[in-house]
């Protein structure tokens, strides 16, 4: 493939991304690689594998790579955790089908919220500005007794009110106040629960 000329900087840079400069941070992941493997390995086979009525055995699965998980959470065997040990989720939670929680930074889940199926919390992304895509991230906080609608993208650093109720294909792009439904792209309150 030929590369593609632009136009360059004083400081000899593109203004766009150059990939080969690229270095994850120190212990950005939290854990050793090797840590960080065995839990793919697990999440892909005795999690997802187990049958839908086995959420303590997901349960402890989470735990021992040290996810912070109160009792009663019903956690179903497609969802996707990045690292375990960035996430909390406090008792009587519920986390959908094919919820993804991108992890690279931390999540907390209040007690009794709701995440439905196909949601995604990122809590990662790149820098525009870097030429070298410099990696960061920032913890989401879903508060108690909150219900993030099937679909609803939430972006790193957010944090949805307690009660607060975000509706469906939502994308949350700047934190949400508590006790309120909120829809849209990008979300806003529209009513009071």
């Amino acid at each position: 493939m030929q590369k593609t000329s632009s136009a360059i900087g004083v400081d000899g840079s593109t203004g766009v991304q150059q990939l080969r400069s690229f270095k994850l941070p120190a212990n950005f992941r939290g854990g050793s690689a090797l840590i960080v493997q065995m839990w793919w390995l697990v999440q892909a086979t005795a999690f997802r594998w187990s049958p839908q009525f086995l959420y303590g055995f997901r349960r402890q699965l989470l735990r021992m790579f040290g996810a912070s998980v109160g009792e009663r959470v019903l956690i179903r065997p497609t969802v996707k955790v990045t690292y375990p040990w960035k996430v909390t989720i406090e008792d009587d939670a519920w986390i959908g089908d094919d919820v993804t929680l991108y992890s690279l930074g931390e999540i907390i889940i209040g007690h009794d919220a709701v995440i439905s199926q196909k949601s995604y919390l990122c809590t990662g992304s790149h820098d525009t500005q870097s030429s070298s895509f410099d990696i960061f991230s920032k913890p989401i906080v879903i508060g108690p007794m909150a219900w993030i609608a099937t679909d609803v993208f939430v972006a790193p650093g957010i944090t949805v009110g307690e009660g607060t109720v975000v509706g469906v294909r939502s994308t949350v792009l700047k934190d949400l106040p508590a006790y309120m439904v909120c829809f849209g792209n990008p979300a806003a309150p529209v009513k009071s629960r």
